[in-house]
């Protein structure tokens, strides 16, 4: 049934039981009822569909800003990692992650532990009557934009262990960060478990996805020890800057553009007004969050360091970014500009902070991702009504702990079995040639 057809059935719904039509009157409202149902499902799976490729580009940004922030003899090797994390990413969380994120009331453990089975789509050409979930959306949409959170969650990891890891340890560990430990989790929350029952929120992830990221990336960090070269025994911290710095600056772009549709895509609803009001009010937030970020590190890097730093104002974005996610929609633009500012803050004072305690993050990865995640999820009851900062903690800190004592582990089995750090000899001629035996810059010398 066309839209166009919905007027007249309106008006002839309102006209026939003043006819004496009371049968066909019912029918037509039902009708105008089945059109309005199957077009809240066309918006939403829309709405769905359009955030999924706008957050599968934010694969581009994350592969773009940590090759540009690596040494020119290491950018293939995050070339390959970042297309092949998104690859495995995606067979692992049909086969096993999206139902056990999403158990929809088949839970092996009530509340912790969904039940493990490959994602299932609705048949070629079905018929709306068919459909289980009528008023929600359609399965290859929800799989499609959750799949993209998910990857997301591995390319945080990919930044921090950069230049130093082996190739096929880190394959391993994305497969199972994002078949299980990520699903697991986000499951608590997202998938109806007992965070969600807690009353915890976190709207579009500062904790469930960015901060998981982080803790996942700062195990790794620890097992693997930092570069070769990067701190000396005096304690001197040796700065290793990146190779191409527009191509950082482009990915911190494309991430931020991507994020549109990570943050307004989490309304998971487009069939109302009220619904497409909040999608561009969580879009507004978004941007602004990011500018406080950016501008908030540009001043405080020109104030610390007497000239304004770029790699620190690129973080401050992405941190703006990641400190509205758990809460876009209800700030005021003020509010949300204030909560990127100090996620922008907290970036320019927490990468040296890590330098100083030897923890080697080569992009920046955990400050960003792990701190202004932090500091997001426990933003929220500064304008949501909803959220108190008791059951905000105790939802950050589970997540936390489970993410960081199951990466520890894995990562910890993956050092003991097959290694998962090249020699010194070999980060110093670079891992695309002794891992890939492949240059990005093949007519440049090594950087």
């Amino acid at each position: 049934m066309q839209l166009k057809k919905l007027i007249p059935l309106v008006a002839a719904a309102a006209l026939l039981p003043s006819l004496g039509l009371a049968e066909e009157a019912g029918e037509a409202m039902e009708a105008v009822e089945r059109l309005n149902m199957e077009v809240v499902f066309i918006m939403n799976s829309l709405l769905f569909l359009i955030g999924g490729f706008l957050v599968f580009f934010m694969a581009a940004g994350f592969c773009m800003l940590e090759t540009g922030l690596v040494r020119s003899k290491n950018a293939t090797m995050q070339l390959i990692k970042n297309v092949s994390l998104f690859s495995l990413a995606t067979i692992a969380y049909f086969v096993v992650g999206f139902n056990l994120m999403y158990p929809l009331g088949d839970w092996v453990v009530e509340g912790w532990l969904g039940g493990i089975a490959p994602t299932v789509l609705e048949p070629v050409g079905v018929e709306f009557d068919a459909l289980d979930d009528v008023e929600y959306a359609s399965i290859g949409s929800d799989f499609i934009f959750q799949l993209m959170f998910c990857a997301a969650t591995a390319s945080i990891v990919s930044g921090a262990v950069a230049e130093r890891i082996k190739l096929l340890p880190f394959l391993i560990f994305v497969i199972i960060l994002t078949g299980l430990i990520y699903p697991i989790q986000a499951s608590w929350s997202w998938g109806e478990g007992f965070l969600d029952e807690m009353g915890f929120l976190d709207f579009a992830g500062s904790s469930i996805v960015h901060a998981a990221g982080g803790w996942a990336a700062l195990a790794g960090v620890l097992v693997l020890g930092a570069r070769y070269g990067k701190y000396s025994k005096d304690g001197k911290v040796n700065v290793m800057p990146g190779s191409n710095l527009p191509l950082a600056t482009l990915g911190m772009f494309i991430l931020w553009l991507g994020w549109f549709g990570f943050n307004g895509g989490s309304q998971l609803a487009m069939g109302t007004v009220s619904d497409v009001a909040d999608v561009s009010r969580i879009f507004a937030n978004t941007n602004t969050a990011a500018a406080g970020g950016a501008v908030a590190a540009l001043i405080l890097s020109t104030i610390l360091y007497k000239k304004p730093d770029l790699t620190m104002v690129l973080n401050g974005a992405l941190a703006g970014l990641v400190s509205i996610t758990a809460e876009p929609l209800t700030p005021s633009l003020g509010a949300a500009t204030l909560i990127g500012a100090v996620g922008g803050v907290i970036v320019v004072l927490t990468i040296p902070m890590l330098d100083k305690l030897k923890i080697d993050d080569v992009v920046g990865a955990i400050p960003v991702h792990l701190f202004a995640g932090l500091w997001g999820t426990m933003a929220v009851p500064l304008t949501n009504s909803d959220a108190n900062f008791g059951t905000q903690f105790v939802g950050m800190a589970t997540i936390g702990i489970f993410m960081f004592v199951a990466s520890f582990i894995v990562w910890s089995i993956l050092k003991a079995v097959m290694g998962i750090r090249v020699s010194d000899e070999d980060q110093v001629n670079g891992l695309d040639t002794t891992e890939l035996g492949m240059e990005a810059y093949p007519e440049f010398s090594k950087g």
